[in-house]
């Protein structure tokens, strides 16, 4: 797979590291509202090491999309924790509804949660161009 515009490679990340992002937890999902406030949310994830990507399926009309769009190229946070551990990946995000990307986005969410994401009218796929990886305890 070819590593998103701008890129020139994947952030470095630790065997323990992917090793935790393979597991099926739910993350949260931080993004700046319009008014500068944050909004985090509770999302299921995926992470593509080789690309540097973390996707998020949703739809357009919601709150984490509509703030996405209003800042084009906004900075990001998805954060999984269990227990003391957790790692969080930030980087930029943008709204995509190209129908080959949001059908990768629906295949990755399914091979990590074992079941296919909801499928409503307005589907759309958060890519995330990860850039910084922080972690305790992984």
């Amino acid at each position: 797979m070819s590593l998103p515009l701008g890129r020139t490679s994947a952030p470095e990340v630790s065997a323990s590291v992917e090793a935790f992002l393979a597991e099926p937890h739910i993350g949260t999902l931080t993004t700046i509202r319009p008014d500068g406030s944050p909004h985090v949310a509770p999302v299921r994830f995926t992470w593509d090491a080789e690309a540097g990507l973390a996707r998020v399926m949703t739809v357009s009309s919601s709150r984490k999309a509509r703030n996405l769009i209003a800042t084009a190229g906004g900075r990001v946070a998805i954060c999984q924790v269990a227990g003391f551990s957790w790692v969080t990946l930030e980087g930029t995000a943008q709204v995509v509804d190209e129908p080959a990307r949001v059908t990768e986005g629906a295949r990755r969410y399914a091979r990590r949660y074992r079941s296919g994401p909801p499928n409503p009218p307005g589907r759309v796929v958060v890519e995330i161009r990860v850039d910084r990886v922080l972690s305790l305890n992984v």
